[in-house]
């Protein structure tokens, strides 16, 4: 269970979001480093911005479409006409997904408008009450994944991938994994067999960033969200995302985010905490 479970639980069924609603509360959701419980299918049909998932940082537009499987280290930052929508889908669900990430520029119009179709198609059935809305919705999940597959199988790119990629691939999974453990980057360079350096070289090199930021920024995305997510006293959420003490804790929240935590928690739009407080998660070690 990610540290964020408490506040944002797995998704029970598939949902069609715009990236704003999929940003509510802030853009630092999408644009920090971080994961989420649930796939993710976003298709950008307008403007131009900059992904970084499966390890590395590329730049993404019009009628691209990006899929971020369940736990895959992501962000996303779009420029400020760019205008898309994600498809939420449960990660333990049987929708015929990819087991990797994929980034498809789409420039055949026909491909184009087959999957606007299906969004539409998902978006009228979300606004309905319909009787079997679920199934209907899953089974729009489906035609999406046989698109996306379809689509893959026509521009997939035989090259294997070099051994800086491999790396970045490997980091990122134990970003996902560990990042609210108490590992130095000597440590997590240790467990890839590298030196810190080198794993700072690669990594600045693949995201534009240091492998510290990287780390640094899903920790931050992580005490953001159970700040905004949940009545958890401050001094516990440092706790349990590994940081020694609450004044360590807000000297990196200060650092990091120009605020305290407790500022941070007072600025938030948080309607879920308006329904009760949360407990915090039990984080999987």
């Amino acid at each position: 269970m990610s540290a964020e479970s408490a506040f944002h639980p797995p998704t029970a069924s598939v949902q069609l979001l715009t990236l704003a609603q999929l940003t509510h509360g802030g853009d630092w959701q999408l644009e920090l480093a971080h994961d989420r419980d649930a796939h993710l299918l976003i298709w950008i049909t307008r403007g131009q911005g900059v992904a970084l998932f499966d390890g590395i940082r590329r730049g993404i537009g019009t009628h691209n479409a990006l899929f971020v499987p369940a736990r895959t280290l992501m962000a996303v930052h779009l420029g400020r006409q760019a205008y898309g929508q994600a498809v939420v889908v449960p990660r333990d669900a049987d929708h015929l997904f990819p087991a990797e990430p994929w980034h498809l520029r789409i420039r055949d119009v026909m491909a184009q408008k087959e999957l606007t179709a299906l969004f539409e198609a998902m978006g009228r059935e979300q606004s309905s009450a319909r009787a079997l809305h679920d199934a209907a919705m899953s089974a729009q999940a489906r035609l999406m994944a046989i698109w996306l597959h379809r689509h893959i199988e026509a521009s997939a790119d035989p090259a294997r991938p070099d051994r800086a990629t491999l790396l970045m691939q490997r980091f990122s999974a134990r970003i996902v994994a560990h990042y609210h453990s108490k590992q130095t980057l000597a440590e997590h360079a240790a467990a890839l067999s590298v030196t810190p350096t080198h794993l700072n070289r690669v990594c600045r090199a693949a995201t534009g960033k240091t492998a510290s930021a990287l780390l640094s920024e899903r920790l931050v995305h992580a005490a953001r969200r159970l700040l905004a997510g949940t009545d958890a006293p401050v001094g516990h959420i440092a706790t349990h995302l590994g940081f020694a003490s609450a004044a360590y804790f807000t000297r990196f929240m200060l650092h990091h985010c120009g605020l305290t935590p407790t500022a941070l928690r007072r600025a938030a739009e948080n309607p879920q905490r308006q329904q009760g407080a949360q407990p915090l998660p039990r984080l999987a070690r």
